[in-house]
């Protein structure tokens, strides 16, 4: 992959397509940079047609930095730093089916995460994204000065400690 060949183009809503980037290749800085400054940008970087193997898949995450490893969900064999997330016929729920921003409860949140579908259902099952900045920038000024004032504690408790509705999936 070359940089100056790297194309990103916005979607409707949240995020960028990204073209001209063979995942499967090992990245110079340059394309990281140019990709780390998209996601910053866009929050959201969608790469369509890609097949990588899981060490293509771990190369191209430690790209960006160490990999924050989950510590909830199954890990594919061999490869302990993918979290598979599955979800089978018979599961009526599934875990990530609500809003939510993954890892933010960690003490040091990852950067991102980054998804790679093997199997999808030929209908549904599709990820929704949205900006929570946007969401900051569209409020009031005199509601933006009051929420600038408050703190937040994440946790994942309610989710996966005892008792939590992990449990129930």
């Amino acid at each position: 992959m070359s940089a100056e060949n790297i194309v990103i183009e916005p979607a409707d809503g949240v995020g960028a397509y990204v073209s001209n980037v063979d995942l499967s290749q090992p990245s110079a800085a340059t394309d990281t940079s140019v990709l780390k400054d998209a996601l910053g940008e866009y929050g959201v970087l969608f790469f369509q047609g890609q097949e990588i193997t899981p060490e293509q898949h771990i190369a191209f995450a430690e790209s960006f930095g160490s990999i924050n490893i989950n510590r909830f969900f199954p890990k594919v064999d061999n490869y302990p730093q993918i979290a598979q997330v599955k979800k089978e016929p018979s599961q009526s729920r599934n875990i990530g089916a609500k809003w939510h921003t993954d890892h933010s409860y960690d003490q040091e949140p990852a950067l991102g995460s980054i998804l790679y579908a093997r199997e999808v259902p030929p209908l549904g099952g599709d990820t929704m994204f949205a900006s929570m900045a946007a969401a900051f920038d569209a409020l009031s000024p005199d509601f933006q000065k009051m929420l600038r004032g408050l703190t937040a504690t994440h946790s994942s408790r309610h989710v996966f400690g005892a008792g939590g509705r992990a449990n129930d999936y």
